[in-house]
């Protein structure tokens, strides 16, 4: 039987940022601000960011077509969660009426409630209540 790895040593890493692959910034930054509701944290040439001020993890819209136009934006599943706040059928009613679109309406299954929307890249999203 392996010997444990001991963990007590290691390092606690905090969450930082994710890199979502958008053609262009500016549309982008819109979108997450103005339609998805949160906030924009910096914005530093190619450094612009998203999340929630005060907290920690944020979204780093990376237009990637700058530098290198052979790097497409990445259509899909990303992976990132938000947590929505208040009556999540209400919030989600409020997001479509902002111009939102659902990949995903509100849905409850027997482990909770979730929805996805798309952004203007086709980046998927997904939104569950917040506890």
């Amino acid at each position: 039987m392996p010997a444990k790895k001991k963990t007590a040593n290691l390092p606690k890493a905090t969450f930082s940022s994710v890199a979502v692959v958008v053609s262009n910034r500016k549309k982008s930054l819109e979108w997450y601000t103005k339609k998805l509701g949160l906030d924009q944290i910096v914005s530093m040439e190619h450094w612009v960011t998203v999340g929630r001020k005060g907290k920690d993890g944020v979204i780093h819209l990376c237009q990637t077509s700058e530098y290198d136009k052979s790097i497409p934006p990445e259509k899909g599943n990303t992976g990132i969660n938000l947590h929505i706040p208040g009556n999540f059928e209400t919030s989600c009613a409020a997001l479509a009426a902002a111009g939102v679109k659902f990949s995903t309406p509100p849905t409850k299954e027997e482990w909770g409630s979730w929805a996805a929307v798309k952004d203007p890249d086709g980046n998927e999203i997904t939104l569950t209540p917040a506890s």
